[in-house]
């Protein structure tokens, strides 16, 4: 075999991988005119290479942001360096839809790529080559990790009947809250919540309609929650909500209007009607509290206040008189 022949079953050979290798390549020239598209580009985006020779780059694919890809080209055409991006950056360049079967929950290719210039025998830059790799597998796979993670560390946080947080993850967050308003001189209020003759409704109707009574009174807590607003359970029937940024004075005004919220729902189970009512303790904070303990302490002992005094009732830290009658 000739040399001439040698070379040109080589040319074939290469032609040949580069039509079916499985990864994307585009040349462009200077002014980002395509010049080479592969047979992935061809598959992947339903244009031959004859469509898309010498067309701009960004009038094909006007998805593409041309800003940004020329931010990560320009050096490459003025320095020679490669350059790189990857999906947790940007999810692709081309907007190539995703058939995979697998990861068939990603409406879109998910891209990683390497730019690099191509130089003629004098060493000038005069073209652009990106390569293209198909990396939906792994970014599926993270995103369900991380989202999977993400769900878990909101399950560790959260009362399961409920769906409000959870004693530890509110108890955290009262902690914060505290050391922020004693930074910076900020009011806040917190009140204590409880279900009356709780234990009436275990005894007369069973555990399952308590726990449906919990269910609907977290579920009017939460109804009347600002944004801002945290609220988490507590105890087995009590509730705890930190009113951020608000004085008790307005304080009132979110447990008057839970508490008739409350007294006027019936909660509904199989063929039972409950109706409940709460006893509610405020305590607003104060610098001179030395912890968030006693801030919980001023709330507990409003909410005694409360329900020593015939329940269904909302009751001040601050207006209680010194002595306090036995709880009923």
């Amino acid at each position: 075999m000739s040399d001439a022949q040698v070379e040109v079953s080589e040319i074939h050979w290469l032609m040949d991988m580069f039509q079916t290798v499985d990864v994307g390549l585009v040349v462009l020239n200077c002014d980002y005119r395509i010049q080479v598209w592969n047979g992935f580009m061809e598959s992947h985006s339903g244009l031959s290479p004859r469509q898309v020779r010498d067309r701009y780059l960004f009038d094909l694919f006007p998805e593409i942001d041309e800003d940004w890809l020329r931010r990560k080209c320009d050096p490459v055409l003025l320095l020679k360096n490669r350059a790189f991006t990857i999906w947790e950056q940007r999810p692709y360049i081309f907007k190539f839809r995703n058939y995979r079967p697998i990861t068939g929950s990603a409406e879109f290719m998910y891209q990683n790529s390497t730019i690099f210039p191509l130089t003629n025998s004098r060493g000038e830059v005069t073209n652009l080559c990106l390569i293209i790799y198909d990396v939906t597998d792994v970014a599926v796979s993270r995103l369900e990790l991380e989202s999977m993670n993400h769900r878990l560390h909101q399950l560790s946080k959260t009362d399961f009947l409920t769906q409000l947080h959870n004693r530890g993850s509110w108890e955290n967050t009262l902690v914060q809250e505290y050391k922020r308003i004693q930074r910076h001189q900020h009011v806040s209020s917190l009140l204590m919540i409880d279900i009356d003759h709780f234990k009436r409704v275990n005894d007369d109707y069973g555990h399952a309609a308590g726990d449906e009574v919990i269910r609907e009174i977290a579920k009017l807590v939460k109804k009347n929650l600002r944004e801002t607003d945290i609220a988490g359970r507590y105890g087995g029937e009590e509730f705890a909500v930190l009113l951020v940024d608000t004085p008790e004075e307005q304080a009132v005004y979110f447990a008057e209007r839970l508490r008739k919220s409350v007294e006027k729902t019936a909660i509904r189970h199989h063929e039972l009607s409950i109706q409940c009512s709460v006893s509610i303790g405020i305590a607003q904070s104060a610098k001179a509290m030395e912890n968030h303990r006693q801030w919980i302490e001023q709330a507990d002992k409003a909410l005694y206040f409360s329900k020593a005094n015939g329940r269904n009732r909302v009751t001040l830290a601050s207006k209680m008189p010194a002595e306090q009658p036995e709880a009923l």
